[in-house]
C-alpha cells in the first residue's frame, strides 16, 4: 500500500489530491508551534526551495498530541509557519499521529517505517518520513534530524527515476 490513497486535507480544510504528487519524494512530519524544534521549520523550507524544482515536497501537519505545543487551529498555524519561517511548502489538516484517532496516513507510515525498537508510535513533534517517488517509504528521521542528516537520503531518493 503506497500513500497515494489516503485522503488529506489543507490547513483550510480542502480536499488535497495526494495522487498529484505520485511519482515526487516527499518529506512528511508532524510539527507543531511551540516546540524547541520548531525552528526546523525554516530548515526545511531551504530543503524545500533546493530540491522542489528536482520532484520533492515537503507536507507539514501540525499535530497537538505532545504537550499541547500547537493549540491553535489549522489556518492560524499555517499563518504562524508564513510569518515566522516564510513557509511555501504544503502546510496540513491539524492530525492526531498516535492512538484510535491517529490520521490514517500516519498510521500507515508508522507501520512501513518503525522507530527505535521497532516501536511504531511517533514519540514526538518533527518525526519526518521520507517517501520515495514509488509512494513507499525510504526512511524515518526522529525528531532531532536536521537537513544535513536528511540530505543524503534525499539526494539518493531524488536520483532515483519514477517507474509508473
Amino acid at each position: 500500500m503506497h500513500i497515494y490513497t489516503q485522503d488529506c486535507r489543507t490547513y483550510s480544510g480542502e480536499a488535497f489530491n495526494l495522487r498529484a504528487l505520485r511519482g515526487q519524494v516527499l518529506l512528511v512530519t508532524n510539527v507543531a508551534s511551540r516546540c524547541g524544534y520548531t525552528p526546523q521549520l525554516a530548515e526545511l523550507e531551504r530543503l524545500y526551495r533546493c530540491y522542489r524544482d528536482q520532484g520533492f515536497t515537503v507536507l507539514a501537519f501540525p499535530c497537538n498530541q505532545f504537550a499541547h505545543q500547537t493549540p491553535e487551529s489549522a489556518q492560524e498555524f499555517a499563518g504562524f509557519c508564513e510569518r515566522q519561517y516564510s513557509v511555501t511548502f504544503p502546510v496540513m489538516e491539524k492530525v492526531h499521529v498516535n492512538g484510535r484517532r491517529a490520521h490514517p496516513l500516519f498510521v500507515l507510515l508508522r507501520r512501513q517505517a518503525p522507530g527505535l525498537l521497532k516501536s511504531t508510535s511517533i514519540k514526538w513533534n518533527f518525526t519526518k518520513f521520507l517517501i520515495g517517488r514509488d509512494g513507499q517509504v525510504i526512511r524515518r528521521f526522529g525528531p532531532r534530524a536536521s537537513s544535513r542528516d536528511i540530505v543524503p537520503s534525499l539526494e539518493t531518493a531524488l536520483d532515483t527515476p519514477f517507474s509508473a
